[in-house]
């Protein structure tokens, strides 16, 4: 079976952890590898895992491919899939790499598959595994059709890292795309508040909202003391939807959009630690975290859902008095 590991490289040609998890994914799957890399830049990637057992490296490189755009990356993909001729593709399941799985599975007349959480060799079939219904039905995916492109997605392989030098083949690729690539505006990094490589994930609920016992609500205050939390701690910033919902009519906090909705109709994270405050702990909340390694929240309601066994510790405490303190120590 000969297998393709097919990712973009970041800034300076590198890989970054999603890629290397893929890999594990495709190396898990035995047979002959093959690493195809696209980007401004591939030989730093290549030599990141040029060790990993790769009978051949396939790259496409230069300015056209630097940023991610549809055209250049599903031409990148094609050439690559095209040249290694490999009956498994694997891809990360990144919002670069997502963009154009589709659209690289039509050109290369191959069935496709997304966001894997497994991936494996069974009785000499290539079996893979995702969730359904937001995490409440795991479901096993077999198909013969050849080739078969997937995306796997992060948290769930372990990650290769095998440097050394390796020999990349660079394929010429003119890309058919009328846009032209202009620039990049993006926030500074400081101000990001959603970190998927964080070791801890904050969510806030919709109690950070509603009125406090002065019977007023503390909007201001209650940004004061997350986005305080995020800068001290560097973590990542969640939300329940109905805080999410809030905040877009601009009753609550002003800088939580939908990317931040974790939960039921979310998102479903994998961090490591998860701090959740004013959330009441029932199914749609629980549900985002079920990836989460270890679990704790803080409610007023000792008989919340958290209370139950859905939380590893449950602190019965005002949310607004906790960060304020926690904050505090970090100073």
């Amino acid at each position: 079976m000969n297998v393709l590991f097919l990712a973009h490289t970041e800034d300076g040609g590198s890989l970054g952890k999603a890629a290397c998890e893929a890999l594990g994914a495709a190396k898990g799957l035995g047979g002959t590898l093959t690493v195809g890399l696209y980007g401004a830049e591939v030989q730093a990637g290549a030599d990141q895992i040029a060790a990993c057992g790769a009978v051949k490296f396939y790259g496409v490189a230069g300015a056209d491919f630097a940023t991610a755009r549809y055209g250049s990356d599903a031409s990148a993909c094609e050439a690559i899939a095209k040249a290694a001729g490999a009956e498994v593709i694997v891809m990360p399941a990144t919002s670069r790499a997502s963009r154009v799985a589709a659209g690289v599975a039509m050109r290369l007349g191959a069935a496709v598959d997304t966001r894997l959480t497994g991936l494996e060799v069974a009785d000499g079939k290539v079996v893979a595994t995702r969730w359904f219904y937001r995490q409440r039905m795991v479901g096993a995916i077999e198909r013969d059709a050849r080739p078969w492109l997937v995306t796997v997605d992060s948290g769930c392989f372990e990650a290769v890292s095998a440097p050394g030098a390796a020999s990349v083949e660079l394929l010429a690729v003119t890309p058919a795309t009328r846009t032209q690539v202009t620039g990049i505006k993006a926030p500074a990094a400081d101000a990001q508040t959603i970190r998927p490589e964080a070791k801890m994930l904050l969510v806030a609920g919709a109690g950070w909202g509603k009125s406090q016992p002065d019977g007023m609500k503390h909007l201001d205050e209650a940004s004061s003391l997350i986005l305080g939390l995020l800068s001290a701690t560097q973590c990542s910033l969640g939300s329940s939807k109905s805080l999410v919902d809030q905040s877009g009519d601009g009753g609550a906090l002003p800088f939580l959009t939908h990317m931040h909705q974790v939960g039921q109709t979310g998102s479903t994270p994998r961090h490591q630690k998860g701090l959740a405050t004013c959330c009441h702990g029932e199914e749609p909340h629980v549900v985002g975290w079920r990836f989460i390694g270890e679990r704790r929240a803080v409610n007023l309601d000792a008989s919340c859902g958290w209370a139950q066994g859905k939380a590893d510790v449950l602190y019965v405490a005002d949310a607004f008095a906790v960060v304020n303190k926690v904050v505090e120590l970090l100073k």
